[in-house]
Parts: C-alpha cells; sequence; structure tokens
C-alpha cells in the first residue's frame, strides 16, 4: 500500500461504481491523507455494500496498549502475510475496498525524496483491498 493517497470524488460516483445500499453520504476531497486517519470504506454485508469511516492501518488482536501506540503496519509481503504473527489472524476475515482518487510514490533524487501522483487516466476512482479494521478501534 502506498503512504499517502487521495479520496476526491462525488458520492454518485461511489454509489454507481460500488452499488452501494447504505444512505448518501456527504463526501468531502482529501489530498494527502495519511496513515492512521480516518478514512472512507466500502465493506460488504448481507444486504449488499455500505460506505464506512474506518482508520488507516492495523491495530492487531493480541495489541494491549492504545490505538496511537501501535507499531508502523502499513505494508505486508504477500509471501509472509499468513505467517507473520503481526499479519496472520487479520489476513482470515472477509475484505474491504478503499476508494481512492489517487496515490503517491516517491523516488530518491540528489535533493531527497520527489513524490510523484499516480491516478487513473480517465480520472475514475481507483479501489485498493484491504482487510478491515473493527470499528472499535476507530475509537481508540
Amino acid at each position: 500500500m502506498c503512504g499517502r493517497f487521495t479520496q476526491a470524488y462525488t458520492w454518485r460516483e461511489l454509489y454507481e461504481l460500488y452499488r452501494l445500499t447504505c444512505p448518501p453520504v456527504n463526501t468531502q476531497p482529501r489530498y494527502n491523507i495519511a496513515p492512521t486517519t480516518v478514512i472512507d470504506v466500502v465493506v460488504p454485508h448481507e444486504a449488499g455494500r455500505d460506505l464506512l469511516s474506518m482508520r488507516w492501518g492495523l491495530i492487531p488482536s493480541w495489541w494491549k496498549k492504545t490505538a496511537s501506540e501501535v507499531l508502523s503496519t502499513l505494508n505486508a509481503r504477500a509471501e509472509t502475510v499468513t505467517s507473520k504473527s503481526m499479519f496472520r489472524a487479520a489476513f482470515k476475515p472477509g475484505r474491504c475496498l478503499i476508494p481512492a482518487s489517487g496515490y503517491f510514490e516517491s523516488q530518491p533524487t540528489s535533493r531527497g525524496k520527489q513524490p510523484y501522483s499516480i491516478s487513473a487516466a480517465d480520472g475514475s476512482v481507483l479501489s485498493i483491498a484491504l482487510n478491515p479494521l473493527p470499528e472499535s478501534a476507530i475509537s481508540q
């Protein structure tokens, strides 16, 4: 997963793309979203899909400290996600989709890192698939 991304889309775009079944939400554009920020997430349920707010990041079920004290757990490697204790349990349950308008990747330069914005050529919404965080973790 990228280190920063953007969410700048309309409710109508999300509704049509994901066939949402929840009531309309007043989405607001955000252009520099960092880990631990509360973001828009599409989650499935018995009757369809909802757009919810969730904290971006992983808090393992065995973590005893507060959410603000959790280690940086932004990326998991596909080769070890089922064996590393940090990711193993979270990898098993359902997934969610994070709608994004674009994301940033950096390249090293002689002056430091240079971020580049990456988005769909036609400006459409991108979907990033992740494991959802329990709602109880948002308030921590």
